[in-house]
């Protein structure tokens, strides 16, 4: 079994919808497949879209892989050894619900080259042999995962339990309040968004700042699998060693404590040499319900003393997100028509109702992208870039911008489907898809490796200012 379920827990990228098997929202792909997604060490996950599919270890393939038309049905799990149980009703029901959602709705009608029915008969057959309800949602996961698109997902009744209370805000973690991006091969979590009040921030630890270690332990085992130390009981103490770029490593001491998951926007204002006024907004994910709401309060604080020069969208570590959060952030900068979703030959016109905030309308604009710019977090800077609203800065994107529409079921699992694609409103013939988004200014940097005074990429953007 692939392994793209191991922090599944983690996700909050949801869309509530009110009737089985109908559609919540659109929805783009998250997680690059190149790059780390932002994690917490102690809290969830910076919120995203489901996490990319893993494949299984397979040997090294020496050859080119088969034609859609070579492609043969995947094999649905093997049986376990040992009496079987009788075959569940419920089981073929939720099967057909789940086959079906995908044979009527999937963005593609050849399944990617995937003979979807012999998909459904080996099925069948694998449900009338009688299957544990372990092994039934493990084959439903692997089922979707055989489309082949790398976005689309299964989650079972308890996995979208989770997640429900996660994106409703009810969990509440005990550690030290950061949000990080895993590298593994520095063997570091480099800290993107520290929480207000947490022991993280009472402890003086920052963005860009590099946790190396959890009480002399190194952060990755010996197979490159984080281990989950910062999260333990309130009240316990460890000793992090943590690296600001350009500095020694140090050893702070930290009291682990209850964190509220409540998700910031970090912003400020940037006074440039030439006395410019450059509002800064990190934008960490489309997927939060009210992260839209925080993001145009910030846009407001920062112009509260005097007008801004200009603004820069930090989009670098945004995983995408419900189109909703996505169109209502985009409305703070453009009015009118913007692009469409396109099904099956069909094409919906989007269009956002523009809204000015301290001049927001008109502001000069710089949008950061690259690695970890996913699924509407790509959508949102390429659709600046293609009403010429904005300067996009960064480096290409890898292209995961396939719609996924939610599918509820009546035993409370859920799927995330591919059903639509975004071409934008002046240049439709353009495939985001395929060729990511393209900065017009190219810049590049580890954010594990500067701090905010030298990223290169903030320091392009200043340039372009004419800070």
């Amino acid at each position: 079994m692939h392994l793209k379920k191991t922090a599944l827990i983690v996700v909050l990228a949801l869309i509530l919808a009110s009737l089985a098997c109908s559609m919540g929202g659109l929805l783009a792909r998250t997680e690059p497949t190149t790059a780390p997604a932002l994690q917490a060490s102690d809290t969830p996950p910076l919120p995203t879209e489901p996490p990319a599919p893993t494949a299984p270890p397979t040997e090294t393939a020496t050859l080119p892989p088969p034609t859609p038309s070579e492609r043969p049905a995947p094999t649905i799990f093997p049986t376990a050894a040992g009496p079987r149980p009788s075959p569940s009703p419920l089981h073929f029901q939720i099967f057909d619900e789940v086959w079906g959602a995908v044979n009527a709705n999937y963005l593609y009608p050849d399944f990617n080259g995937l003979d979807w029915n012999a998909v459904r008969a080996q099925a069948l057959q694998r449900i009338e042999a009688g299957m544990t309800d372990p092994e039934f949602y493990a084959m439903l996961s692997e089922m979707i995962y055989s489309l082949g698109d790398e976005h689309s997902t299964f989650f079972s009744p308890e996995e979208t339990r989770q997640l429900d209370a996660e994106f409703a805000g009810e969990y509440e973690y005990v550690g030290i309040g950061v949000i990080h991006t895993p590298i593994p091969e520095r063997g570091l979590l480099s800290i993107v968004i520290v929480f207000p009040g947490s022991p993280a921030e009472q402890a003086g630890l920052k963005p860009h700042d590099n946790i190396l270690a959890v009480d002399g332990a190194p952060i990755f085992d010996e197979q490159g699998n984080r281990r989950d130390l910062l999260r333990g009981p309130a009240g316990t103490t460890i000793v992090v060693t943590v690296q600001t770029p350009g500095q020694d490593a140090r050893q702070v001491t930290i009291t682990r404590a209850p964190v509220v998951l409540e998700m910031p926007v970090p912003h400020q204002v940037v006074l440039t040499p030439a006395g410019k006024r450059i509002g800064y907004v990190l934008i960490p994910t489309f997927n939060e319900n009210s992260i839209d709401k925080k993001i145009a309060q910030a846009i407001q604080e920062l112009s509260q003393e005097a007008p801004l020069d200009g603004l820069i969208l930090d989009n670098r570590h945004n995983g995408g997100g419900q189109s909703e959060i996505m169109l209502n952030t985009l409305a703070n900068f453009v009015n009118g028509d913007v692009g469409y979703f396109v099904q099956h030959g069909t094409e919906d016109k989007i269009q956002v109702q523009g809204v000015d905030l301290a001049g927001s309308q008109s502001l000069s604009l710089v949008v950061l992208v690259g690695d970890g710019t996913v699924s509407f977090g790509e959508v949102f800077a390429g659709i600046l870039q293609d009403l010429s609203r904005a300067t996009i800065i960064g480096s290409q994107t890898n292209g995961n911008t396939e719609l996924m529409r939610v599918f509820d079921f009546s035993d409370g699992s859920r799927a995330w489907i591919a059903t639509a694609a975004f071409r934008p409103y002046l240049h439709p013939d353009q495939d985001w898809e395929a060729t990511g988004i393209i900065p017009d200014i190219p810049a590049a940097g580890n954010w594990d490796e500067t701090t905010f005074n030298t990223d290169p990429v903030i320091q392009a953007a200043l340039k372009f200012f004419g800070g």
